[in-house]
């Protein structure tokens, strides 16, 4: 039974009040009308574009005219830069359903996707460091103050928590840079990013994947239903925070080598209570479990490099969650909001599928490439994978987000 558009608006009804109302009385262009429609279109087009330039350096050898050497580019770009717009994306997105506020639009939402881009460009051409520092620090901070507004002015407050995450992350931008100008390695700063861009996919990821599932499966008749988020997730969620601060400040010390076990067990027993076994015919909500998989899969790898100090394993780990949980989640949520709210029906296209068994084959050949000796190719397989996979939603889901909202014919709507 296929999941429509129509079909899931009983979980976020303001969401859908809202936001089409704002469409239908914005008069500028469709892709200023929802935060989602410019974020997610820059984020998929600047990660194909960045992997692109990443794996030309890496074969050429060359280098960029900027402060940053191609490696820590590379670095801050797919994680300062990339998840940066896929969190406003979502935020601007989510914000609106959890407040009941009309969505931000028009000129501030332009304001600040022009600002992203030139926090990308700032770092691409010879600009005096301190400016260029400056113009991609400021992305963060107003994004911040641009949702923490929207959610203060909706007396929203049991969101407030979500802020926590995003000041994290922009704290963890502004100490890359400032590592990187004093000689520093800048393995903090992206320990910190991760932490901070982890723990948001655990609580929101964490909802939205057996809530979704759960509206699907109902519908499916009988059969085990998800368990609502509750205390235990909230105490795995607590545990992370604890284990992961003490990864940002110890890094990958023998020590934490049986907390992030522990970790890695907890978090695959509580996935295991969404019935993520019964998700095999709804490929939407299949690839939303696979991802958040890559969370104990990674947690484990940081586990084994600890026990074992190998560095390999250590590179293994972050990729995975690199490529796995941040480039996984995000690029399946983009795919899902995208549908959604473009007035689609939730069913996935082959072009989808195809999208996401790159995504996860760029994993693979990923993973593969750190643990085995002399298997540069893979490290290449990987980086075209990703390009491919961020290519084809830009192909396939970039015209509906340049467009206004798909209005279906009225014999396709319920009830007529």
């Amino acid at each position: 039974m296929p999941e429509t558009a129509a079909e899931t608006k009983a979980p976020e009804p303001r969401l859908r009040q809202h936001g089409g109302r704002q469409e239908r009385t914005w008069r500028g262009p469709a892709f200023l009308s929802h935060g989602f429609r410019p974020f997610f279109l820059g984020a998929t087009l600047f990660a194909a574009i960045a992997v692109a330039l990443w794996l030309h350096l890496l074969q050429s050898g060359g280098t960029l005219p900027v402060y940053l050497a191609p490696v820590d580019w590379h670095r801050h770009e797919m994680l300062f830069g990339y998840a940066s717009a896929a969190i406003a994306g979502f935020l601007f997105t989510a914000v609106p359903n959890w407040t009941g506020r009309l969505p931000v639009t028009g000129v501030p939402l332009a304001a600040l996707f022009l600002l992203w881009i030139a926090g990308r460009i700032a770092l691409l051409v010879p600009l005096p460091v301190p400016l260029a520092v400056l113009i991609d620090a400021a992305f963060l901070p107003f994004l911040f103050a641009l949702i923490g507004r929207e959610i203060i002015a909706g007396r929203n407050w049991r969101n407030l928590k979500v802020l926590v995450p995003v000041a994290i992350f922009g704290a963890g931008n502004i100490w890359f840079h400032a590592e990187m100008l004093t000689g520093g390695k800048g393995d903090g700063p992206v320990r910190l990013g991760f932490a901070a861009i982890l723990m948001l996919i655990m609580l929101i990821g964490g909802r939205i994947t057996p809530s979704f599932t759960r509206n699907w499966l109902v519908r499916q008749g009988q059969g085990r239903l998800p368990v609502p988020f509750g205390r235990l997730d909230g105490a795995v969620l607590g545990l992370s925070a604890l284990g992961l601060a003490a990864w940002v400040i110890l890094g990958t010390a023998p020590e934490l080598a049986l907390p992030f076990t522990l970790l890695a067990l907890l978090h695959l027993w509580r996935q295991a209570r969404w019935a993520p076994e019964r998700c095999w015919p709804n490929p939407l909500l299949l690839i939303l479990h696979a991802f958040h998989a890559t969370i104990p899969l990674a947690l484990a790898l940081m586990a084994l490099a600890a026990a074992g100090g190998d560095p390999a394993l250590r590179i293994a780990a972050l990729h995975a969650f690199g490529i796995g949980s941040v480039g996984g989640m995000t690029l399946s949520v983009m795919t899902r909001a995208s549908l959604g709210h473009t007035g689609r029906a939730l069913v996935a296209t082959p072009a989808i599928n195809g999208m996401m068994l790159l995504l996860g084959a760029s994993l693979g050949f990923r993973l593969s490439g750190a643990v085995l000796p002399g298997a540069g190719w893979a490290i290449t397989a990987s980086g075209l994978a990703w390009i491919a996979a961020f290519a084809l939603f830009v192909l396939h889901v970039g015209p509906w987000l340049l467009t206004p909202r798909h209005r279906k014919p009225d014999s396709d709507r319920p009830g007529s």
